[in-house]
């Protein structure tokens, strides 16, 4: 039986922990080769040994997604290997700090801007090309609710994903009439660090798994998915 992503090149940031690394392995399950993208060496060696365990293979890029140049030197080196990227799941984020906008550190603000907005648009300008080449190239970009609340104490989280949604959005709108579909995906509460750091108290056994969101992330990203420009909300 084939699988769906057999013989697709797949890429996915934040891959050493969470929902990237749940993506990931769930993936390679699915015969795609995985780009697994993340700053912890070790961590990504341990998706790597999953995603081996579930039949699949991967490539390990460590990489802070704040060395900019660096992800225009992958965008290459993919080029040169594959000569296209057929999904991309921009998953990578932080929270920064819940505080006063007032209160907040201009690093800790600056790193949300780097991390959240900037290199993902770093992102969507190395791999464009890469998706452009492929049959049924899919990108999508995990997003909050925030986004699109008005939230005190969330402002830079919030203030970073909103211009995230508006990125993802334009691209889509930028690649229509191609074989490029874009998306973006509101996972709502799931069991990660950074979900604990936000809401200390909560029980996280209350909360759905990182794999419980594999299924909705594997549709997105799958040439089967033909919508483009659409907020994806995962509810459990």
């Amino acid at each position: 039986m084939t699988k769906t992503f057999a013989g697709k090149i797949a890429l996915v940031t934040g891959a050493s922990r969470g929902i990237g690394r749940a993506a990931a392995i769930a993936l390679g399950g699915e015969g795609a080769h995985v780009i697994c993208v993340a700053r912890t060496v070790g961590g990504l060696e341990e998706t790597d040994d999953a995603i081996q365990k579930a039949g699949g293979t991967a490539t390990l890029v460590p990489l802070n997604l704040k060395d900019f140049a660096a992800i225009d030197r992958l965008g290459a080196s993919i080029f040169e290997r594959w000569k296209k990227l057929d999904a991309f799941f921009g998953n990578a984020g932080t929270l920064g700090v819940l505080t006063p906008l007032s209160h907040m550190d201009p690093k800790v603000f600056q790193e949300l801007v780097d991390i959240n907005v900037t290199a993902n648009w770093r992102m969507i300008r190395s791999f464009d090309p890469l998706l452009r080449q492929s049959e049924a190239g899919r990108a999508l970009f995990v997003t909050s609710a925030v986004a699109r609340r008005n939230t005190p104490f969330w402002g830079g989280y919030a203030m970073s994903k909103a211009a995230l949604e508006m990125l993802a959005f334009t691209y889509a709108a930028e690649l229509s009439g191609t074989n490029v579909k874009v998306n973006v995906l509101d996972p709502g509460p799931v069991r990660t660090l950074m979900r604990a750091r936000a809401m200390p108290g909560e029980d996280p056994a209350t909360l759905p798994r990182p794999e419980e969101l594999t299924p909705t992330i594997l549709e997105a990203l799958s040439s089967s998915h033909d919508k483009t420009g659409e907020l994806i909300q995962f509810r459990k």
